[in-house]
């Protein structure tokens, strides 16, 4: 068993389809090992994306993701980091594969509705960010 981290973004949270992407997690066959509702704060964001800093959207991105309140969760499953991003889709929702759920509730590249890791280093990182302290055996 693998786990990811999986966040549910103010924009799917405020347009109340969080539940809906909820759903889609758990029908797809990961279990929910933690789940917060968290409002990142700025410096919350930006320690977050801290890797992304030099980037031309990190501004956009941190401001986006201390907008407003999150989900965050820990998924475990065979696979989980690439079941995740699967489910999930291409981060640009008009070029996700039907059926995913960028694809579904995404709005745009920076208003795409969910993130996850995107290998096993950044998704422990990414645990213990939001979790510090948890057993990631």
């Amino acid at each position: 068993m693998e786990r990811t981290l999986a966040i549910i973004k103010p924009d799917a949270v405020g347009n109340k389809t969080a539940g809906r992407i909820l759903e889609r997690i758990e029908t797809a066959g990961f279990t929910v090992r933690k789940m917060q509702m968290v409002t990142l704060s700025r410096a919350e964001a930006e320690g977050f994306y801290a890797v992304h800093k030099e980037q031309p959207f990190f501004e956009n991105l941190t401001s986006f993701m201390s907008s407003g309140p999150v989900l965050v969760l820990v998924l475990e499953a065979t696979g989980a980091i690439k079941k995740w991003r699967d489910l999930m889709g291409a981060t640009d929702p008009a070029q996700a594969a039907s059926g995913t759920i960028r694809r579904e509730f995404g709005q745009s590249i920076g208003q795409n509705a969910t993130h996850g890791s995107d290998g096993p280093e950044t998704a422990m990182f990414e645990i213990s960010y939001f979790f510090p302290g948890i057993d990631l055996t």
